[in-house]
């Protein structure tokens, strides 16, 4: 009976504090970079195989997981996939950002602009590095994504020289190149010629490091794209870890399956990025 009491008790807790967590408008005052004045901005939701979808947002939002010991100065911002036409919000989102969380570093589901609006998405990004830095004055601020998510981080860690949208307030100033990128099961980053880089993403001397994780059996987004960044990467002389299983998949987040060995690859390599004293 007292185990069955203790662990109503902790559901209950964990439902409170996810209900309380704090949720940051990135485009308040005006919500959004391009919404019009008197339009309703809305976030849609579905629950599908066990997995929160957010599947029309309109305000894009940062969810905050505040550390769960000593916070170690790094801030996280977590993009989950979806095809840039949902989100999947849990399973790729606020379940990583609980995990970065516990190890204490400050993290962030974004909520970005879907669906069909992979423009939208950049901007938001780059918006929500922006607030980060204003609002918490991290040491360092890295992203990290899964499929789509991934190649929304992709692009803002070689992007980031671009004004994308117009200067609204102080943050704005601030700078959006993210001081790190982990892109988990990435997508779209092989769509130039002969599937080559994605044209759009410009490796640099500037690009920062970056984390990559993908298997050889990801035939639903083509297993390329992990390779094909990495090897950029490797031209330009920029730090990258390329972790390449031969399975594993797509689409698995936190939860089960093959691929599930990248937290514990993903947790040493960040160790590097630790303000820790």
């Amino acid at each position: 009976m007292k185990k069955i009491f203790f662990a109503v008790c902790l559901a209950v807790f964990c439902l409170s504090a996810a209900v309380h967590a704090e949720i940051i408008e990135i485009w308040k005052p005006s919500v959004s970079a391009e919404n019009t004045p008197g339009e309703k901005h809305v976030t849609d939701t579905k629950t599908e195989k066990g997995v929160i979808r957010l599947t029309r947002v309109s305000n894009p939002t940062l969810e905050v997981a505040l550390p769960e010991k000593e916070p170690n100065g790094v801030a996280v911002i977590v993009c989950p996939g979806g095809a840039y036409q949902v989100l999947s919000y849990d399973k790729e989102g606020t379940e990583v950002a609980q995990w970065l969380a516990r190890r204490g570093f400050t993290a962030f589901t974004l909520a970005y602009r879907v669906p069909a609006n992979p423009n939208g998405a950049l901007q938001d990004l780059q918006r929500a590095i922006r607030v980060v830095r204003e609002k918490y004055a991290p040491e360092k601020v890295g992203v990290i994504g899964f499929s789509a998510g991934a190649s929304l981080s992709a692009r803002a860690a070689t992007r980031f020289e671009e004004t994308l949208y117009p200067p609204r307030d102080a943050a704005d100033k601030l700078s959006c190149r993210p001081d790190f990128a982990m892109l988990i099961y990435p997508a779209y980053l092989d769509g130039g010629p002969g599937n080559s880089l994605t044209p759009e993403l410009k490796v640099s001397a500037n690009t920062p490091p970056m984390f990559i994780f993908g298997t050889l059996d990801d035939y639903y987004y083509s297993s390329r794209s992990a390779l094909v960044m990495a090897e950029a990467m490797r031209a330009n002389r920029r730090p990258v870890d390329l972790h390449y299983l031969s399975k594993g998949g797509h689409g698995y987040g936190m939860r089960s399956g093959v691929g599930l060995v990248w937290p514990q690859l993903a947790e040493a390599w960040l160790k590097g990025f630790s303000c820790e004293k």
